[in-house]
């Protein structure tokens, strides 16, 4: 099998749109019937829910968690949950699987923990590679993906989305049984 790989010259939301066209250009293909998308401000979550309305996907926004970014925080704006929703796009918020407990005892004690590893080891690819892998498992995790199928997952560095990756997916209790099957976009940098 032959593939194309898009690389982007530098990490971010510019790449938002060319993201989304790789994305539909797999749908075509029709061997995927799930997507999850990381999203922060839901600008993402929507660019992905408006295009995919109606199409018969599984679309997960997964969200961050509240507090994430300060205490008694939630960084997605104000009126976005409706829109994503309204779209027909489901939406996950909950503990990113590398910044559970672990982030608090590191920032404590400044010691290596053993999901922090997998975070930096899984961030040589790229930070939006890292979150593909989280945010697969964290939706099998809540059950709104099936384990052991294809799915498309999009995510990004900072905001918007610069990755996109087909993963077999996990829940998070079956780590080692998640793999990166393709690689269809990433930063380069």
């Amino acid at each position: 099998m032959e593939k194309k790989i898009l690389y982007f010259e530098k990490a971010g939301k510019e790449n938002s749109s060319s993201c989304l066209k790789c994305v539909k250009d797999v749908v075509k293909e029709g061997r995927q019937k799930h997507i999850v998308v990381a999203s922060t401000t839901g600008v993402t979550g929507l660019l992905f829910a408006e295009e995919f309305k109606g199409s018969g996907m599984n679309l997960v926004i997964v969200t961050h968690s509240a507090g994430f970014k300060s205490p008694n925080t939630f960084e997605m704006e104000p009126g976005m949950l409706e829109k994503i929703q309204a779209s027909g796009a489901n939406i996950y918020t909950g503990t990113i699987l590398t910044h559970s407990i672990e982030a608090s005892l590191n920032a404590q004690f400044s010691g290596s923990y053993p999901a922090m590893i997998i975070a930096n080891a899984l961030r040589r690819f790229g930070e939006g590679s890292k979150v593909c892998c989280e945010i697969i498992m964290m939706a099998a995790d809540a059950g709104m993906i099936p384990e052991g199928e294809e799915v498309i997952a999009v995510a990004g560095t900072g905001y918007g989305a610069d990755t996109v990756m087909i993963l077999k997916s996990a829940a998070s209790k079956r780590f080692l049984d998640l793999r990166v099957l393709e690689i269809l976009a990433k930063p380069r940098v």
